[in-house]
């Protein structure tokens, strides 16, 4: 299993932004999160997508349990 639509959601995108960000159709991102296998170099897409966005995860993110990280523009407006 993984974290997708999790992580798609803490991105706050949308199917399509994610797909055009990771190289696929918003087909496919629908098919990911209803439970299609995320093959490895997709999660290193979704990977270096979030990072992109503010958000740095690991595979641990995209197929273990590890607590998402909040975005970082959300951590700076927590210290301003």
């Amino acid at each position: 299993m993984h974290n997708l639509k999790s992580i798609r959601e803490r991105l706050c995108v949308t199917q399509q932004v994610l797909a055009e960000g990771i190289g696929c159709t918003q087909g496919n991102v629908g098919h990911y999160e209803r439970g299609q296998t995320l093959l490895p170099d997709v999660a290193t897409k979704l990977i270096a997508f979030a990072a992109s966005r503010g958000l740095r995860i690991g595979y641990d993110h995209v197929y273990g349990n590890a607590p998402l990280p909040q975005l970082e523009a959300e951590v700076g407006h927590a210290h301003a």
